[in-house]
């Protein structure tokens, strides 16, 4: 079984961002969490708004939190929202931001971590995530 190196999320987050600037997107915050819900990795580049990374590690948290992508958690908060707030209250912080850019690091059933990713929006957010985590060899849960 492998596990989220130190080296596996600096790779996701090299990749987030490269992809970030390859489109011309808004600056971004990427963060990676282990399988336990501990940072590996945090970057924020320059002009980022305020509160982006708590907002990047409220995807992820989310994520992690529930098993599934946040555009899952999205979909869920639509139609159960009194289930996904009261979820949210549970999480504690980092909290639970449903919306998409929360994706779960898969190593085949295993979960290896997440991240979340702040600053544009959040389908872009989300495409730099899989784009990092399909760099790092592993394979991304969106919640599609």
């Amino acid at each position: 079984m492998s596990s989220l190196t130190l080296t596996a999320a600096q790779t996701v987050v090299a990749k987030a961002l490269e992809v970030a600037r390859t489109h011309a997107m808004k600056p971004l915050v990427v963060v990676v969490f282990d399988a336990r819900g501990a940072l590996k990795a945090l970057a924020a580049e320059d002009g980022t708004s305020l509160r982006r990374a708590e907002i990047a590690m409220g995807k992820a948290n989310g994520a992690l939190a529930l098993g599934i992508g946040s555009r899952a958690i999205a979909k869920r908060a639509e139609e159960q929202p009194t289930f996904v707030a009261a979820i949210s209250h549970l999480v504690g912080a980092p909290a639970l931001v449903p919306v998409p850019g929360g994706v779960l690091i898969r190593d085949g059933d295993t979960v290896l971590g997440a991240v979340g990713i702040s600053g544009d929006t959040s389908d872009n957010d989300e495409l730099c995530a899989v784009a990092g985590i399909e760099a790092a060899g592993f394979t991304a849960q969106t919640g599609v």
